[in-house]
């Protein structure tokens, strides 16, 4: 089911390693203009869709949170506090170094959701925002994720999904045209941002996401929409027994 996503590098066809070693350099080249892209893409919107990504995560009241991708940190700031203990886990180095700079009072783990740092049943909840996609193996990182969650513990994802259909060709039309041209002259990285566009798109949609989240083991999954399906809020839960 995630081998056209495993297999891919945005719309070429590559090897596993070939994928991890190009995405890894996607992220050491965007890593100090990364928080200001997104605004400029997202419009700022991608501070309200993290808002309500921690809201949900919070109503599970997890004392210890690993935040998978978690890059420069700002979603792990918004879960840390009243006794939390977040975790940032991320294969990029030059993306948390980002994060360290700015004294975020979070803890900060380098490694990669196919092999995470952690013990069995060890974390309360798990969570990725924008990081699910870029992955190297989509049922490995979910296995590993399952596998560190305590009996009872929670997934959250959140990740670009598909929107409406009246919205798509607006959509594609900024995704394709203003986006790279955005990284080229913010981020001098076209082709990082070119890669973003087309692996959103080569990512399940939000049922086929779902199924494979079911499909890893974990229940009471579902998803919530944000911008008429730009984005979409998944959750699932790893079973008690």
């Amino acid at each position: 089911m995630t081998r056209d996503l495993d297999e891919t590098f945005g719309y070429q066809t590559v090897s596993q390693d070939e994928r991890r070693a190009r995405i890894r350099r996607v992220f050491a080249a965007v890593a100090e203009r990364y928080d200001v892209m997104n605004d400029l893409m997202s419009f700022s919107l991608h501070r309200w869709w993290k808002r309500v990504f921690v809201a949900s995560v919070l109503r599970a009241k997890p004392a210890v949170v690993v935040d998978l991708a978690g890059g420069t940190g700002d979603v792990a700031v918004a879960l840390a506090g009243a006794g939390k203990r977040a975790i940032v886990c991320d294969p990029s180095v030059e993306m948390m170094a980002v994060g360290r700079r700015r004294g975020a009072n979070v803890e900060w783990v380098a490694g990669e959701a196919e092999a995470l740092p952690f013990a069995d049943a060890s974390v309360d909840c798990v969570t990725i925002a924008f990081g699910i996609r870029n992955v190297t193996s989509l049922e490995r990182a979910l296995g590993e994720i399952a596998r560190v969650l305590k009996p009872g513990g929670s997934f959250h994802c959140l990740e670009f999904s598909r929107p409406r259909a009246w919205a798509r060709p607006f959509y594609d039309v900024f995704s394709f045209y203003v986006i790279p041209r955005l990284g080229a002259a913010v981020a001098r990285a076209p082709e990082a941002y070119r890669y973003l566009v087309e692996s959103i798109r080569k990512f399940p949609d939000q049922r086929r996401f779902a199924e494979t989240i079911s499909a890893a083991g974990f229940s009471d999954v579902g998803w919530r929409d944000l911008t008429f399906g730009v984005v979409a809020v998944h959750s699932g839960r790893k079973p008690a027994a």
